[in-house]
């Protein structure tokens, strides 16, 4: 008999174009040897040029998708993406308080294009409800700013970043400073307010790199299915994460996607 792989759960939106939400988590998944499975929370016709139309699903949907597969299958992590509105962000944290899992929280604010995917008045419900079920967050400076009005403009304020976005309760944040003018370098930050771990790797000339912030959410939660401690797990999707935007491709006329089987094609 084969033997079962490691099983991540994905809470998010779709992408009909298929660079970033749940078919980037699904992609990221099955390359790092993890059993994807998904509760879908919102519809987006999205395609490289932006977001034309989201359409929520209801809270009951929700959870009724949730339940099904953790009850009966069963989850070794879960990792949540675009939830939209606060009764769903609302939702999903009462489910994810009732799982015995490690939860990796990306609060996804905004598209790749500047486009909302996150309502105002959700912000409350993900900095009271959401944040302290996370296991790790991963929040870009973007989002470090709507959640704390923390404003990153140089890599040694990612650690007020960090305290800021701690303070919520999430177990790590890991601040990710990939829109920083560092030169040569992308820097991340990972910290539990006690260890520091400085992430540091190429920074790669291509405009291609949809899908990003979902697609390191997604590998750090299979690494902590597999069993990897956070560090380790957070290090391993930098270096799967980088090798992706630096294989990223066009498609359309827009922005084009990271490339998330890269590393089954070397």
């Amino acid at each position: 008999m084969t033997t079962r792989p490691p099983l991540v759960l994905t809470v998010a939106g779709s992408d009909s174009g298929g660079g970033a939400g749940i078919q980037a988590d699904l992609k990221a998944m099955l390359a790092l040897g993890v059993h994807g499975m998904s509760v879908l929370t919102a519809v987006t016709a999205q395609n490289s040029r932006g977001v034309h139309g989201v359409w929520e699903l209801p809270e009951e949907a929700v959870r009724a998708q949730y339940r099904a597969v953790v009850d009966d299958i069963g989850v070794h992590a879960v990792k949540t993406g675009m939830l939209a509105t606060a009764p769903l962000v609302e939702t999903v944290a009462e489910l994810l308080a009732d799982t015995d899992a490690p939860v990796v929280v990306d609060p996804v604010g905004v598209s790749k294009h500047g486009d909302p995917l996150l309502a105002a008045s959700a912000l409350e419900s993900v900095r009271k409800r959401l944040l302290p079920t996370a296991t790790v967050a991963t929040p870009n400076l973007d989002e470090v700013t709507q959640l704390t009005g923390v404003r990153v403009e140089r890599e040694t304020d990612m650690r007020t970043a960090a305290e800021a976005v701690l303070a919520y309760g999430p177990r790590w944040v890991l601040v990710k400073g990939g829109h920083l003018p560092t030169g040569a370098e992308a820097v991340d930050l990972l910290t539990d307010g006690t260890e520091e771990h400085w992430l540091r790797a190429p920074r790669h000339d291509n405009r291609h790199t949809h899908g990003t912030g979902c697609t390191l959410a997604s590998a750090v939660a299979a690494g902590l299915a597999r069993g990897l401690a956070v560090p380790e797990a957070v290090r391993e999707a930098k270096a799967y994460v980088t090798g992706a935007i630096a294989a990223g491709f066009a498609l359309g006329e827009g922005i084009g996607p990271v490339d998330h089987g890269w590393a089954l094609r070397r």
